[in-house]
């Protein structure tokens, strides 16, 4: 190959030659970029940790966008990129079956099955007896039943980056190798400066794909990028004569229970893979030793042995086989397990693409996704699951590791909705945290913070109870949402994001940024959306004009750094502080038909609605405390969020309890919050993506026609909508009321699938929003909904299934119903 002249300046340099930054290069090339990217790799491409992956992939996802990732790899590897580059491939598309030993797997996989209907995937539900015919070698002793994925299959890793790697360089890509980064800092002009030991490239874009040496590079940065590099293990057989006779390769089993793995076919070997749920490894910690080069550590058999010898027991065929090779390597865990795809927090153009632990499997259609983001200003999947700015400062080296452990040993475990990973925690306790887990809070954590989930009462005890089919929680939170309805609850708000922009550019920048109109008066309020220049939805937030030249952004706490980021990158010249205030500030909701009365024992505002009106915003004194009052209300109820400083909560607090007891007063959490929106037929985060253009999302009516704002022209561009976001109801069994992603169902035919579901405890019924096709957007439509893998019916909403005209939150002192 003859050697590339090392450039001196490129539109986008990518660091690291593993199958994410290949992948990326060969996208970006598909994108338009192809001449003006640079691939550097510090020894030969896939010499990190793309070699030694096992290879394989599978259609069995419960997640919805991770779904359009690996239908798109697998038709990749199976046709599509051969045949563009004439690179062989080496695909093996031997399908695979996921087992379940118990009634919760069981559960696991009718939910896969139906997100999998939505999807349009080749995707069934069997039992023993399918497996036994097409793996006629696996001991099924208590085995249930299967998920077969019959298009699933496993590829070479190297020669999958090598295909890729002639793909972008036919479209113009320069991929350099034997030349290592050795640093990357962003000049004063913004360019980033890739110094390298063969020269140093300037550049507009600059990315991350160092695979085990991510975390290092991006402190050459100043950047804190959450992953730690796990140890993991495959084993491969002496050739099994039972396989020599065999005229087809057998389907790979997924045995996550047993083997807390996989076994497949190796050529006429076997191969076990083990991830083990006790004693894991991490490596690196504080360096990466950037000589390694194709690098495995010896293999640990104490670690995996529990495994190892269970797997001989499913597979007895291998039981009296020795082991010839052994693949121990090192593979890049982040925090929550999602890889880190997207834009580095408080930088410009410095994107991350990297924090993979199934590279093979994922990468592809994320690379695909980070290149059109790149290019285009956004992804056409929901990329809040990758986003590296889901992380905040809390993410510390320590913290990492400790994560980056529970995540490995998590790998094999059933996906429980809400699963709450537990280990680190708590990092950004509320003032309110002790208090209300002395009264049944569990927790869950969101940016850091911990947030109540619900309140364990009546002999139910205090922790998470896990289940895709209704369990104990589900009364709990029935409670919760009647104690709110009919009388008052209160609930710790203190997660969401909070942020304060003032200065005499303020106005000026947000008017910019948000779709509304801002408020005009002092104590307005506006919900409104940001957008990028794609015309999709960045985020969603509160805006409280606070001051002549300062307002209060509200918005929910994993947008906190994307928020940061949107203000700072977009401004114009505008004097304008941006001050968070998300720890410094704790905040409240108090709802409820008594959420006056309990109010106005606190405090001598007027609480009416001639003194405090609907969507308006006051500074008061609540139990002798300054704070700030929104009259708004997410339960669509009565009520007020407070505000408050956080030295000031805690007595606040008691304060408005022991006002409330009189009138029956409970904490709730955000279970019953989410029920209460869904009732109300208010769109959350689920629904307000960067997938979607306010059309789509169906929240026109929050943008502002006579004015001009960032992503306007696309978002105002409402001819032939893909899809609409749709508000409806699906008949309960009493058991499964259905998690996220769905298939929609118009006379059998998929047009989209669920976004939220919860079950509506006041209306009685299962409540969803779902991306469907225009034409099936009918309010009274029948439609049927695909939940544990059987057809439900349902029926399309035209308007809130509580309080459709919104009366409740605009409820005056004077119309109170009397006692």
């Amino acid at each position: 190959m003859a050697e590339i002249e090392f450039p001196a300046q490129a539109r986008v340099v990518i660091v690291g030659g593993g199958v994410m930054g290949v992948g990326l290069a060969y996208h970006l090339a598909h994108e338009g970029w192809g001449s003006e990217v640079v691939l550097l790799e510090k020894a030969e491409l896939t010499s990190g940790s793309t070699w030694h992956a096992a290879g394989q992939i599978t259609h069995s996802t419960s997640s919805f966008g991770l779904g359009k990732c690996v239908d798109y790899n697998i038709g990749l590897y199976s046709g599509k990129l051969e045949e563009e580059t004439g690179q062989a491939v080496t695909w093996h598309g031997c399908g695979s079956f996921r087992l379940a030993y118990t009634e919760d797997e069981m559960d696991w996989l009718r939910h896969t099955l139906s997100v999998g209907r939505s999807l349009g995937f080749n995707i069934e539900l069997t039992g023993p007896e399918k497996v036994a015919e097409l793996h006629p070698f696996y001991n099924l002793e208590g085995v249930l039943g299967a998920l077969h994925t019959p298009d699933d299959g496993h590829v070479d890793p190297t020669n999958v980056t090598m295909a890729m790697a002639a793909g972008a360089r036919q479209l113009g890509a320069r991929i350099i190798r034997r030349c290592r980064a050795t640093n990357i800092t962003q000049g004063p002009d913004g360019e980033w400066i890739v110094e390298t030991e063969k020269g140093t490239i300037r550049c507009e874009h600059v990315v991350n794909a160092g695979g085990t040496y991510a975390r290092q590079m991006g402190e050459w940065s100043g950047l804190q990028l959450p992953m730690t590099s796990m140890t993991h293990h495959y084993f491969v057989t002496e050739p099994v004569p039972e396989f020599e006779a065999l005229d087809k390769e057998l389907p790979v089993i997924r045995d996550d229970k047993k083997v807390s793995g996989y076994i497949r076919m190796e050529q006429k070997r076997g191969l076990i893979g083990i991830y083990e749920k006790k004693a894991s490894n991490s490596v690196w910690h504080d360096h990466c030793p950037w000589e390694y080069e194709n690098w495995l550590f010896d293999a640990d058999y104490d670690r995996v042995m529990p495994w190892l010898e269970e797997s001989l027991n499913r597979m007895p065929i291998f039981a009296d086989l020795g082991i010839q090779r052994e693949v121990h390597g090192a593979i890049s865990h982040p925090p929550d397990g999602n890889p880190l795809i997207g834009p580095a927090p408080g930088v410009k153009n410095y994107w991350c693409c990297c924090g993979t632990q199934i590279g093979i499997g994922w990468g592809p259609g994320l690379t695909r996704e980070l290149a059109r983001w790149m290019v285009h200003g956004a992804a056409d999947i929901s990329m809040r699951e990758y986003d590296p700015r889901r992380f905040g400062s809390y993410a510390t080296k320590d913290w990492q590791v400790t994560k980056a452990h529970e995540d490995y040993k998590l790998r094999h475990e059933i996906p429980f909705p809400h699963f709450n990973r537990l280990e680190g925690r708590p990092v950004k306790p509320s003032p309110l945290y002790e208090r209300l887990k002395e009264k049944g809070a569990v927790y869950e954590e969101v940016y850091g913070h911990e947030r109540p989930r619900w309140f364990a009462r009546n002999g139910v005890e205090q922790r998470d109870h896990y289940s895709f089919k209704r369990n104990v929680v589900h009364d709990v939170v029935g409670a919760e949402v009647k104690a709110v309805r009919e009388g008052v609850g209160i609930m710790d708000i203190s997660a969401f994001t909070k942020v304060a922009v003032s200065g005499p550019g303020a106005a000026a920048l947000l008017d910019r940024l948000t779709a509304n109109r801002l408020p005009q008066k002092i104590g307005g309020i506006a919900l409104t959306h940001m957008l990028n220049r794609r015309g999709r939805i960045e985020l969603e937030t509160t805006a409280v004009k606070l001051a002549e030249d300062s307002y209060y952004l509200v918005c929910a706490a994993f947008f906190e750094q994307r928020l940061l980021d949107h203000l700072k990158q977009n401004l114009a010249g505008e004097a304008v502080e941006v001050t968070t205030l998300s720890t410094d500030w704790a905040a409240l909701a108090l709802n409820g038909p008594k959420a006056r009365d309990v109010l106005a024992a606190c405090t001598d505002a007027d609480l009416t609605n001639a003194g405090f009106k609907w969507l308006t915003a006051q500074q008061i004194e609540v139990a002798g405390h300054t704070l700030w009052a929104l009259r708004m209300s997410y339960a669509g109820e009565l009520g007020w969020e407070l505000h408050i400083p956080r030295a000031s909560t805690l007595p606040v607090y008691d304060a408005l309890w022991a006002a409330g007891e009189a009138h029956g007063i409970a904490d709730y959490g955000s279970f019953a919050m989410n029920t209460m929106r869904m009732e109300k037929g208010f769109k959350g985060a689920g629904e307000l993506t960067n997938e979607v253009t306010l059309a789509e999302a169906d929240v026109l009516r929050f943008a502002s026609t006579g004015k001009e704002y960032l992503g306007k022209d696309k978002t105002l561009n409402a001819d032939a909508l893909p899809w609409v976001c749709a508000y409806l109801e699906i008949e309960p069994d009493g058991v499964t009321d259905g998690h996220g992603g769905e298939a929609v169902l118009l006379e059998g035919t998929v047009v989209g699938s669920t976004a939220s579901v919860a079950y509506g405890h006041t209306a009685g019924k299962i409540l969803a929003f779902a991306y469907v096709k225009p034409h099936a957007n009918v309010p009274g439509t029948e439609i049927e909904v695909v939940v544990a893998g059987t057809p439900r019916k349902g029926r399309i909403l035209g308007a809130p299934a509580y309080d459709p005209e919104s009366l409740l939150p605009r409820t005056d002192a004077a119309l109170a119903p009397a006692e």
